[in-house]
């Protein structure tokens, strides 16, 4: 049976994307799940990211090629060593070299275009503003300005048939109540991934700012982590 509640949710097939589908899922959308090689250190994001598509019976995964690795200026896709170790007071302090410069902005660009042409007024982002490595694109107001822009952008927005909304369901929560509203969503975080810089055989690092973000959360839940760390 058609479902006339259409949404397109960006996933990187990660802890925070998959959360959000769960929620998108839960709230009765049929799922267009969007995700991107972008130019990224390795694979093993968007194998999870089909994955958690095929889970959650998502209508649609597109994933889109972009090379991002041209631009360069980020850890995670130019020649710059991803920070380990670091503390959450250095973590929280500046932006760090793993923002990839713009990211939101394309892939918000390119999931803004896919739901134009299925007719769906809603875009789920996993974007969070409190435990989050202080990346720009993040946060509330650049959202609410994105959301401005797009129906400024499209035809959909112009003639008033749909009024495009950038949903951020996470985005003032803790990474800890986000694990814990995924678990209670029946999410199974073993298929996420969340590194920026994986072993060969695919483990987490368990010392980049992601894991160490995931990590945390995990024990504040009080959650099990199923994550394999290297």
């Amino acid at each position: 049976m058609s479902n006339d509640k259409k949404a397109v949710v960006l996933s990187s097939g990660g802890l925070d994307s998959t959360t959000v589908m769960a929620i998108v899922r839960s709230e009765g959308y049929d799922i267009y799940s969007m995700s991107f090689r972008y130019g990224q250190r390795h694979a093993l994001e968007l194998d999870a990211a089909e994955k958690i598509a095929r889970v959650f019976g998502a209508k649609k995964h597109l994933v889109i090629d972009i090379d991002l690795k041209i631009i360069g200026g980020s850890a995670l896709t130019g020649d710059i060593e991803v920070p380990k170790g670091r503390s959450e007071g250095e973590i929280k302090e500046e932006i760090p070299v793993t923002y990839v410069p713009a990211r939101n902005t394309i892939f918000l660009s390119y999931a803004l275009a896919w739901a134009e042409v299925l007719g769906a007024p809603d875009i789920f982002i996993g974007v969070n503003a409190i435990d989050y490595s202080g990346y720009p694109d993040c946060r509330p107001e650049y959202i609410e300005a994105f959301e401005y822009m797009a129906n400024l952008a499209t035809k959909a927005g112009v003639e008033g048939k749909t009024r495009l909304k950038i949903r951020t369901p996470l985005i003032h929560m803790t990474k800890a109540r986000i694990i814990q509203k995924g678990i209670e969503l029946g999410v199974d975080y073993g298929m996420t991934h969340s590194c920026y810089d994986p072993s060969p055989e695919g483990k987490a690092c368990g010392q980049c700012d992601s894991c160490l973000l995931r990590k945390k959360g995990f024990k504040e839940a009080g959650i099990p982590d199923p994550t394999e760390y290297a």
